[in-house]
């Protein structure tokens, strides 16, 4: 059975006061099941303080972006896996759509992104979606195929397991908007078969997020699709209680 991955995305939020009161409370308050892992994403400055404050407990932790260069060098402004590692990172997050947009960052750098974290013993959490426009034109599956294609055809076979998967359309990002149950299904079930053509023992074990205003609100009911493996969290993430709710909805799920 997979584990349910409950993730929460910081962005450029946080502040060493915020964070203490925000991961004392996490710790103060973990769940532990045997069908729930849950994860925090901090801005790389915070890392070391993530990692001194969850070091002991069932919390993991990651980084939301790491460089393609995977060997120390004159690459300014850049972050390697080897350093991300040092800060006891389990996740990455790769490919979200606010650096594809504002970056510029292709399939193709994404797809090299996942293919480090992995090769250096990291988890990527791939980020895919398509923009409101795309959806309305019919496209979203096209979309989506060409962006986890570059993903799957830059790996090992044997590599492809380590993947996490996170499906946020782009257009209910931080809007409010969700999409429907229905499409969330089809979508998630779309992505593991299209996973399965090249392997079905990694589409069987590979978690499958979903990412588009989750809140406390919808998460049980999304997370109790069959092909709902948790959620990528964004501001709800940043709220003690309402992360604590969903990761919650996603126990009540694991569990039933």
């Amino acid at each position: 059975m997979r584990k349910k991955l409950v993730a929460g995305n910081w962005k450029m939020n946080g502040s060493l006061k915020e964070n203490e009161a925000l991961l004392k409370t996490l710790v103060q308050r973990q769940l532990q099941f045997n069908q729930l892992q849950t994860a925090v994403i901090p801005p790389f400055p915070y890392l070391s303080q993530t990692q001194q404050q969850l070091h002991t407990s069932t919390i993991l932790w990651g980084a939301q972006d790491v460089s393609v260069e995977s060997k120390a060098g004159a690459f300014t402004g850049e972050v390697s896996a080897s350093m991300l590692l040092d800060f006891g990172c389990h996740f990455v997050i790769v490919g979200h759509s606010e650096r594809r947009q504002r970056h510029q960052e292709t399939d193709q750098v994404v797809a090299l992104k996942a293919k480090v974290c992995i090769e250096n013993g990291l988890r990527p959490i791939v980020c895919i979606g398509e923009s409101l426009g795309e959806r309305e034109k019919g496209e979203t599956l096209s979309v989506l195929y060409r962006q986890i294609d570059a993903v799957l055809n830059a790996l090992d076979v044997d590599h492809i397991q380590r993947l996490v998967l996170a499906y946020e359309p782009i257009w209910a990002i931080g809007t409010g908007k969700s999409a429907t149950i229905e499409q969330v299904q089809e979508v998630h079930q779309a992505l593991r078969q299209r996973v399965a053509a090249v392997d079905w023992v990694a589409a069987s074990a590979l978690n499958i997020l979903y990412g588009g205003s989750v809140k406390p609100a919808n998460a049980l009911e999304l997370m109790s699709l069959p092909d709902v493996d948790g959620a990528l969290v964004g501001g709800a993430s940043l709220v003690a209680e309402d992360f604590m709710a969903i990761i919650q909805a996603a126990a009540v799920s694991a569990a039933g």
